[in-house]
């Protein structure tokens, strides 16, 4: 994140982010926890998206300094700019807000027309938010969840309705966890009056990206454009995975249902090209580092020799067991090695 923001060429002077990077991203991270601590779930990157298609905006009012998002040119959060410029369509998280924040854009929002607003359903008698008095809602989903509930409730389904709108997981910031949940707060999307939402397609993939739940969020490596600084500032960027010469490939190992463990590669220039595969035993628990050797076995095996290939993964056990028989040094064996038939089968490869 931080050399993303780098590579963003804050301005000391204005942005949020220039001098005091540390001390701001420390009142960020506390900032953040104490929504989340309140039951605040940051917005999926494909519901953002979506919401970035209606006005084609390239500001994004309300997140964090802790998660700028590539795709936005500019972000913020009040008078707090993260980086680029406080001007141009914005989409705004209004639950991200604090009640100053909230009034501070309501103020500047008299002479804008290019902004949509992304928020929870007002419930009961809360108090009226302005833009609900005279510009127009296009999207919510309240009264759709309710009917579909009774309906299956009157049938006698278990089937649940669709439920809120698609979130990251508490902390996923802290993780790089990309998993989808579900919040149980009910969405609304209202726009300007006189912002035009006229194809179908938009509001269509709004629905899509609200209704999206479970699996992971569709975070897809762009190169090209505003996206690829933040990409080259990855843990993968900075080692050189997007600039390699040769097969890229990134092995890990599952736990899967009653302590059954598989393995798994992908080949990240031909995302089509994966494996995966149930390895060991249940009696070994799900502490076995043999499903991560098996997962490096078959990314050799998936890749011609004579071709480089670089290998991804984050156990340090492989690394290593592997590195024993690289290069030059002591003589290696394989007697009393933990899994040494797989790992036979890795050496030979090598």
């Amino acid at each position: 994140m931080d050399n993303h923001l780098r590579g963003m060429e804050l301005s000391e002077k204005e942005g949020a982010l220039g001098r005091p990077r540390i001390a701001t991203i420390r009142k960020e991270i506390n900032r953040t926890e104490e929504l989340e601590e309140a039951g605040y779930r940051s917005l999926a990157w494909a519901l953002l998206r979506a919401l970035q298609q209606i006005n084609s905006a390239t500001r994004i009012e309300g997140g964090a300094a802790t998660s700028v998002l590539p795709f936005f040119q500019s972000a913020g959060r009040g008078d707090l700019l993260f980086c680029g410029e406080k001007e141009g369509p914005t989409v705004v998280i209004w639950e991200s807000l604090s009640k100053q924040e909230k009034e501070s854009w309501l103020e500047k929002a008299r002479t804008m027309h290019g902004w949509v607003v992304w928020c929870n359903s007002k419930k009961g008698v809360e108090e009226i938010r302005s833009f609900e008095l005279s510009e127009k809602e296009i999207f919510f989903n309240y009264d759709e969840t309710k009917s579909k509930e009774e309906k299956n409730k009157k049938n006698r389904s278990k089937k649940k309705a669709h439920r809120g709108q698609g979130v990251r997981y508490r902390s996923w910031w802290k993780q790089g966890n990309i998993k989808m949940a579900v919040s149980e707060d009910q969405a609304s999307c209202w726009v300007h009056k006189d912002l035009s939402v006229t194809t179908k397609q938009m509001i269509q993939a709004l629905l899509t990206a609200a209704r999206a739940s479970g699996g992971k969020d569709k975070c897809q490596v762009r190169l090209t454009g505003i996206e690829r600084k933040y990409w080259m500032g990855t843990e993968i960027g900075r080692l050189g995975g997007y600039s390699f010469p040769g097969t890229v490939t990134a092995g890990d190992r599952s736990n899967k249902k009653e302590e059954k463990m598989g393995a798994g590669y992908i080949n990240l220039r031909k995302k089509r090209k994966r494996q995966q595969r149930k390895v060991g035993r249940e009696v070994e628990g799900s502490s076995s580092n043999r499903p991560e050797l098996a997962a490096f076995v078959m990314a050799l095996h998936g890749t011609p020799v004579r071709k480089p290939m670089l290998y991804l993964c984050d156990n340090q056990t492989l690394l290593k067991a592997v590195k024993k028989w690289v290069g030059e040094g002591g003589k290696a064996t394989l007697v009393g090695a933990p899994d040494a038939d797989i790992l036979l089968e890795a050496i030979e490869k090598l």
